[in-house]
């Protein structure tokens, strides 16, 4: 096995303008007396796709893990050549910025916290260990495909890498909503 930090390899990605919903405003004097890293907030990182499990995995960080100064880092990564002049990629991209503007509202309106979004080229379980990387956030939020455990083993799973090769940060893998109330029964 060869681990991310091993690799020299670059990559692409396009920053995504999420809506700015959160006002600037002025500092209360109080907040001069807490520590600077719970004033600053915490930065967290999604995975995100267009699948509801990724939405469960958004709404569970949101109710559990978000706090009003955090900023949510959203990371959608595509296996197309999304960065060369093309109409299919332009389609691929507006359909992400579409979902994360989207999820980022949701996020605001559920918790109060900012947003910003990332869409990554390459293999999904390397790219969203190297964004963590990068941000070094607090943690890593991610749901499952779904899938069963025989059938994961065999074909791999993102959720089964990151968990394995993500340094930076502790992964939460959440499971999807149709799971739980299974186990549930």
């Amino acid at each position: 096995m060869e681990t991310l930090d091993e690799e020299v390899e670059e990559y692409s990605w396009r920053d995504v303008v999420l809506p700015a919903l959160v006002p600037v405003v002025q500092e209360p004097v109080e907040l001069e007396r807490e520590s600077r890293q719970r004033r600053r907030g915490r930065d967290i990182l999604v995975a995100v796709d267009h699948g509801p499990n990724s939405q469960h995995a958004l709404h569970w960080a949101l109710a559990h893990l978000c706090r009003l100064a955090d900023t949510l880092h959203f990371v959608h990564v595509v296996h197309s050549r999304l960065f060369y002049p093309s109409s299919d990629d332009e389609v691929v991209y507006d359909v992400s910025k579409r979902r994360m503007d989207e999820l980022a509202v949701e996020a605001f309106q559920i918790a109060m916290v900012r947003s910003q979004g990332r869409i990554v080229e390459g293999e999904a379980g390397k790219m969203i260990c190297r964004e963590a990387e990068r941000l070094k956030p607090a943690a890593v939020v991610m749901g499952t495909r779904g899938r069963g455990r025989i059938q994961s083993v065999l074909q791999g799973s993102v959720s089964e890498y990151c968990f394995r090769h993500c340094k930076a940060a502790p992964v939460i893998i959440v499971p999807g909503k149709g799971r739980q109330q299974r186990r549930l029964h």
